[in-house]
């Protein structure tokens, strides 16, 4: 692929197959999306391409995808809706996100321009429901992630003390692993920065202050107060995928389902809240939700969770 800048049109074939392949390098090697990723947007935009083969009667060219009208890739959706493989409406609006993306590079990279695509909208995808675990769980996972007696102890208490700021703060990953030296020992409350910019406190929980109190115990890096306080093997900042592959190991070990997420450490942190009577508006405050609408799936959970256990003790049920 040519260099240059992103914002830069650069001459190519007028072939939409090689502007094609060429977007998915760039997706590949500047990027740095996964194969998952690239076989997701791949896929998406060749059934795209096919279809408007169908529809025209000969192969795209990037003059004609420039040209392609709003009603063409509504009719492309509707498609894919009802075809053979029907897409759900999360699926069908995945592939649009990925024909928009690929319209935007096209933009930029190859000077071909086309408002209409921005014209579609998505199907509508209600958020799926969270799916938390139990008090117990939780409790189980970060006594898992503090027990692994093939590593050195620094590290257990260093993954315990994660894992314990996600379930006892409602941390995103990235939130917890925003926390600086600076910031330890915990206080009374943490002032978080989530996304968007928003600002929100955290209370810590004297079990949260003790487990990053035993991983500072066992630090080997000395860490300047404006640096990441979690660390990796060789000293670096600890990353988010480092922590996902803990979660996908500890519930390998212990038998959980797929949803056992650390995310879903986040989820457990809001149900059982819930669950103890918080209201909803606190709940949202405490997760940094900008819409009550999002912490509101919450109570959905625990209507669930309700039903599930008058079920299984009712006498008549």
């Amino acid at each position: 692929m040519a260099a240059g800048g992103l914002d830069s049109p650069q001459p190519a074939t007028r072939d939409a197959d090689a502007a094609l392949l060429a977007w998915l390098q760039h997706l590949a090697h500047e990027r740095r999306c996964s194969p998952r990723t690239l076989e997701a947007y791949g896929g998406a935009v060749r059934t795209f391409l096919a279809f408007l083969e169908q529809h025209q009667g000969e192969r795209p060219t990037l003059a004609s995808l420039g040209g392609v009208k709003a009603a063409e890739l509504r009719a492309f959706l509707a498609f894919r809706r009802s075809g053979m493989r029907p897409l759900s409406p999360r699926s069908l609006s995945q592939s649009l996100s990925a024909i928009r993306t690929f319209y935007r590079w096209l933009d930029r990279r190859m000077g071909v321009a086309n408002a209409e695509v921005a014209l579609v909208r998505g199907p509508r995808v209600r958020p799926g429901v969270p799916r938390p675990v139990s008090p117990d769980v939780a409790q189980g996972l970060i006594g898992e992630a503090g027990d692994d007696a093939e590593r050195d102890p620094w590290e257990n208490a260093r993954d315990a003390a994660v894992l314990t700021l996600l379930y006892g703060c409602g941390l995103r990953i990235s939130e917890a692993l925003s926390i600086t030296r600076a910031e330890a020992p915990m206080p009374d409350t943490l002032r978080i920065t989530g996304k968007g910019g928003k600002t929100r406190l955290a209370p810590v929980l004297p079990a949260v202050a003790e487990a990053v109190d035993a991983y500072l115990a066992e630090l080997p890096f000395p860490l300047a107060p404006e640096e990441p306080l979690f660390r990796g093997k060789r000293g670096r900042p600890l990353g988010a995928r480092y922590v996902q592959a803990l979660m996908a190991k500890l519930r390998g070990r212990l038998g959980l389902p797929d949803s056992a997420t650390p995310h879903a450490l986040r989820h457990s942190f809001a149900t059982h809240l819930l669950s103890g009577g918080a209201d909803l508006r606190t709940i949202q405050e405490l997760l940094g939700h900008a819409s009550l609408s999002t912490t509101q799936r919450y109570a959905e959970v625990d209507a669930a969770r309700l039903m599930d256990a008058y079920g299984k003790a009712h006498p008549r049920s």
